[in-house]
């Protein structure tokens, strides 16, 4: 049987009418559609296919809609008895993945994301953070960069994404600064992201403790199949450590790459990215472009993948 291993994305690809051809064509997702709506006690149905965008953007909304829009797919392909043998989330994607493992159930985790999203606002005042895309540096010269920064300039490394693309995340002024300096030392290009706060960086600590507490009235689980988690970027499958690396989580940097390698490194026929966008298929073809990916955003796409699934290897 092939090897594949599932990818969830993270906060940034959240669009109107995410999921909505699912919706349309299976009941199943039709009925996990509602009972969201009815957990989260709001219309994140219509919102996210309606909008508008700058409401769906927001991390309170974004986060359940991820979750829900890639585990709508991971239980149509459950129903194909297609099951994984490893999975990783970016970011917000990593309890996507948890979820998909069995390491947490969706009734909580679904809930469990959108107070995730408001603590993460509330953590820092809005407009005031910032993040950016660096390209064309290594970690070490960047890193080098930053130390240059007086301590009211706020400026962390934040996902290390693929080879040449390195996120970074603080203050606005400390990104700002930071912009000059890595220009300066040799970056091709910083790009700042549509983001709403100074995600995995040490200003989030604050929504960490509340958080915490959230996480402790979860009921984990041993996860059926290795999660590789985004603070280690390696597996994971005792509901302990899966509880500590999610409060780690927040503040660290997203350690995408090393997964992804170390993934690779057990044997993987494929990478198959669920839900919304193929921001994680690209970075994995930039980490290795002999890489095969499939994004599972459409019943057309979902027909695509199962159809090499099922054929003699």
């Amino acid at each position: 049987m092939k090897r594949a291993a599932f990818l969830f994305p993270g906060q940034g690809s959240q669009t109107v009418g995410m999921a909505k051809a699912f919706y349309d064509e299976y009941a199943e997702v039709r009925e996990l559609f509602a009972q969201a709506d009815q957990l989260l006690g709001k219309e994140l149905t219509q919102l996210m296919f309606d909008g508008p965008q700058d409401a769906l953007t927001e991390t309170e909304n974004a986060q359940p809609a991820l979750l829900l829009s890639g585990i709508a797919v991971q239980r149509l392909l459950q129903k194909e008895n297609m099951q994984p043998v490893m999975a990783a989330g970016h970011s917000l994607g990593e309890y996507s993945a948890l979820v998909a493992a069995g390491a947490l159930p969706f009734e909580e985790a679904l809930p469990l994301v959108a107070t995730r999203g408001r603590l993460m606002e509330e953590a820092f005042p809005k407009g005031q953070g910032s993040m950016a895309a660096v390209l064309g540096m290594s970690q070490s010269d960047i890193e080098q960069a930053l130390e240059a920064l007086n301590e009211d300039q706020v400026a962390d490394i934040a996902n290390l994404n693929c080879p040449g693309q390195i996120v970074i995340s603080g203050s606005k002024e400390g990104i700002d600064a930071a912009e000059g300096l890595l220009k300066e030392k040799g970056a091709k290009r910083v790009l700042p992201l549509n983001v709403s706060g100074p995600f995995h960086s040490r200003l989030m600590k604050p929504a960490n403790e509340q958080f915490a507490e959230e996480l402790n009235c979860m009921t984990f689980s041993d996860a059926d199949i290795p999660v590789y988690a985004n603070v280690t970027a390696e597996p994971v499958k005792d509901k302990n450590s899966v509880k500590d690396l999610l409060i780690r989580q927040l503040y660290s940097p997203v350690r995408f790459e090393e997964s992804i390698r170390n993934m690779m490194h057990e044997g993987v026929d494929a990478f198959i990215e669920l839900g919304t966008g193929k921001v994680l298929s690209g970075l994995v073809r930039k980490i290795d472009r002999k890489a095969k990916t499939f994004a599972v955003q459409d019943p057309d796409s979902l027909n695509e993948f199962l159809t090499w699934y099922r054929e003699e290897s």
